[in-house]
């Protein structure tokens, strides 16, 4: 049903404005849940394509395990440890958490330059799912947490890292690790949709992540530290990842500390996936 409003001097009908966003909202029709998964491996599929021509979007998750899995290893394994092979099973899954955590920073960033780059109107304009722009990059980059937490642990098996976990316990803690990261990724992505820049992406990432991956039990026995800060570090979720791949890796066991940690994730899902369609949706 169309409305329509009197012209002032003649007296004329002229039609009501129309809003061309509302109309083009109206005519689109609802994407199933099928399309929609579809939808999502096509922009994952961009954005792999996108990654090839761009090796250097590789260089934090393939240089940053080897070097920080070394330098950890032999500044403080004598220190904490008494030798750098007794302190392995305690830096390695740390050093897995904080690979796959800090590697899903770079998600907002990137989808920050995309929009300021006027990528993301032309998928506003298309047929497709609102979440699908967002999530298949998010798909993508499952790759390069692979490939982050893969070469952790190959790094410490080559400078003496033995897992008592075994290969399904090594691999149970790896996908526990990337299924994290993936979820903190969505916090990323939020991020990257109300911040004017991608520099202000990096440093509010930045900010958020460091003092969780560092005031954790990755890298020192809890023990070890002030009572005041062991607090923070007990209820620090990354401490809980840690410990679970710990459990995993070291004695391949399931421990309470994987469930605590999954079930943290997909409330983490759960909050910021939607908010970050909302927010993409409404600045675009």
């Amino acid at each position: 049903m169309s409305t329509t409003t009197l012209e002032p001097e003649t007296g004329v009908r002229l039609p009501a404005p129309v809003d061309p966003a509302a109309a083009v909202a109206r005519t689109r029709s609802r994407n199933t849940f099928r399309e929609t998964v579809s939808q999502t491996f096509s922009m994952a599929g961009r954005a792999l394509k996108k990654m090839r021509r761009n090796p250097e979007q590789f260089f934090d998750v393939t240089l940053q395990p080897l070097l920080f899995t070394v330098m950890f290893a032999y500044v403080f394994g004598g220190a904490i440890s008494g030798n750098v092979k007794s302190y392995l099973p305690l830096m390695i899954p740390g050093i897995l958490a904080q690979t796959c955590l800090t590697t899903c920073m770079a998600t907002g960033v990137q989808l920050r330059e995309d929009m300021d780059k006027g990528v993301f109107d032309r998928f506003k304009a298309l047929p497709i799912a609102r979440i699908a722009p967002l999530a298949g990059p998010m798909v993508a980059d499952l790759v390069r947490y692979t490939i982050a937490a893969t070469l952790t642990f190959a790094t410490g098996i080559v400078i003496g890292y033995r897992p008592d976990g075994g290969v399904l316990g090594v691999l149970g803690a790896i996908v526990l690790a990337v299924f994290t990261g993936w979820s903190l990724a969505w916090v990323f992505t939020y991020i990257g949709t109300i911040a004017r820049s991608a520099q202000s992406v990096q440093g509010i990432s930045m900010m958020i992540l460091f003092p969780l991956t560092f005031l954790s039990n990755a890298f020192v026995p809890v023990g070890t530290l002030p009572g005041w800060l062991a607090s923070f570090v007990k209820v620090n979720p990354v401490s809980h990842l840690v410990s679970a791949a710990r459990d995993l890796a070291n004695h391949g066991h399931i421990s309470g500390e994987v469930g605590w940690t999954l079930l943290a994730s997909v409330v983490v899902i759960a909050i910021f996936a939607p908010l970050s369609v909302r927010s993409y949706n409404r600045h675009l």
